[in-house]
């Protein structure tokens, strides 16, 4: 037996969706943010990111200009992103699902088939250094200072869930 065929098989990726609202700011900001941050580590294909919100109100959309806007300013590009509505495949497909915030979050685990499903969902910040931020403020009514707000704490929080994974992933 040869050694190549006496390693083992990688694992499966881990799958990741970020939701928020209406899947134009923060969580399109996530899944950006995130994969920079596995592309960094060297963690390409091993970690996959995707975006949805609870709403279908602006599916097909872009994201908002301000968020398109600040992520332009740090290096990243969300004009390809387009906003979609949470479907019950999600539930099958990721192994986790990061919400923005509590009310998100509520609407998300109404729709959950089980409670497996249910033990999916975390905060957006679990995993990072602000995890006792709850809530990722939704920068959409305000000015573009809270799209920086927003982009520095989902930066820590992506590191973190890096970090987080880096074992589980191989």
């Amino acid at each position: 037996m040869t050694a190549a065929a006496a390693k083992a098989p990688a694992p499966p990726p881990v799958r990741v969706l970020f939701v928020c609202w209406g899947n134009i700011c923060r969580s399109p900001t996530a899944e950006a943010v995130l994969r920079r941050a596995v592309d960094e580590a060297g963690l390409s294909g091993r970690i996959e990111v995707d975006s949805a919100g609870t709403s279908a109100e602006h599916a097909g959309d872009r994201p908002d200009r301000r968020a398109v806007a600040e992520a332009r300013r740090r290096g990243l590009d969300l004009r390809d992103q387009r906003a979609r509505k949470v479907t019950p495949d999600d539930w099958r497909h990721f192994d986790l699902l990061l919400v923005a915030d509590g009310t998100v979050e509520r609407s998300l685990l109404r729709s959950a088939p089980d409670e497996d499903a249910r033990g999916k969902v975390h905060r957006m910040t679990a995993f990072g250094p602000d995890a006792d931020v709850v809530d990722v403020p939704d920068p959409y009514y305000g000015d573009g200072d809270g799209f920086v707000l927003v982009y520095d704490l989902l930066e820590r929080a992506c590191a973190g869930l890096v970090a987080h994974l880096r074992d589980r992933v191989g």
